[in-house]
């Protein structure tokens, strides 16, 4: 009995695949740039982010600020710019909840689903487009204010840790609004009910006025709204005026601590639940 033996062949080079994390980067980065490309092609997109901050800052300052007397002192200009790149920052993280919505609305989610890509890339990518327009926002809002006379009481570490904190909890909120544009029938609706969710908050709260004269529901909300901490925690950063420090809440009392922790408990608790949202919707 002979026995045959193949000749061996060239030996089988194994193409290095590449790195999982980094492959998800790559399509986050594409995504991204999707976004930031139809931004380009229609910059009327970005007038909730560029008008609108300087216009509510001009007049929120100068028709509130003539009949705001402050408890602790100081003027209402220093007061009132911590609140108002709040309330810019929180109304126009609505943009994610339009965005999402348009995107399923018009089919082009169909069409990612044929690619070889991460599907939460898409959700990723618009959260990283609205934290650079929330970027472009916050620059708005600093510009108008040392225009009228802003100049925060602290070291430019200080300042650029305040601005740092306010984007780190509207990227956060922006992960709540995509959930809302993901349950949303179109992007009609999905921003009608975020205005009517986002604005009354941001109102609500310590954005604007003291809360100490406030009615007695309207301040235990105000002073446990994140929006407030988050105002407050600004404030105490750039040296401004801030009546809510003598407020006896938590909240207040440790402003920093606790913009913190409502900013990684949204992010712990969207984030996750848009990625299953988002799923479910295009799975259907």
């Amino acid at each position: 009995m002979t026995v045959t033996t193949r000749p061996a062949g060239p030996p089988r080079i194994r193409r290095p695949r590449p790195h999982r994390w980094r492959a998800k980067v790559r399509d986050v980065g594409v995504m991204t740039r999707r976004n930031i490309v139809h931004i380009r092609r229609e910059p009327l997109q970005l007038s909730d982010v560029t008008i609108q901050p300087a216009l509510f800052t001009l007049l929120f300052v100068y028709i509130l600020g003539a009949g705001v007397v402050l408890p602790s002192g100081g003027t209402y200009v220093d007061f009132a710019i911590a609140g108002m790149l709040a309330m810019n920052l929180v109304t126009s993280s609505m943009g994610t909840a339009v965005g999402l919505s348009t995107d399923l609305n018009t089919g082009v989610i169909d069409r990612f689903r044929t690619l070889p890509m991460w599907r939460p890339a898409v959700l990723v990518g618009r959260s990283v487009t609205d934290l650079f327009t929330s970027l472009v926002c916050a620059t708005i809002v600093a510009v108008t204010a040392l225009a009228i006379g802003w100049r925060p009481d602290a070291g430019i570490g200080q300042v650029l840790g305040g601005f740092a904190l306010m984007l780190l909890f509207s990227y956060a909120l922006s992960w709540g609004c995509g959930c809302l544009g993901l349950v949303s029938k179109g992007p009609e609706s999905a921003q009608g009910v975020g205005l009517v969710i986002l604005f009354p908050a941001a109102i609500v709260s310590n954005a604007f006025v003291p809360t100490q004269h406030m009615p007695t529901v309207m301040r235990v909300f105000a002073n446990w709204n994140p929006i407030s901490a988050v105002t407050t925690a600004c404030r105490q950063l750039w040296g401004s005026p801030n009546p809510s420090a003598a407020v006896q809440t938590w909240p207040m009392q440790h402003a920093l601590a606790s913009s913190l922790l409502w900013s990684i408990a949204l992010l712990a608790v969207f984030a996750p639940l848009a990625v299953h949202l988002f799923r479910r919707r295009t799975e259907n």
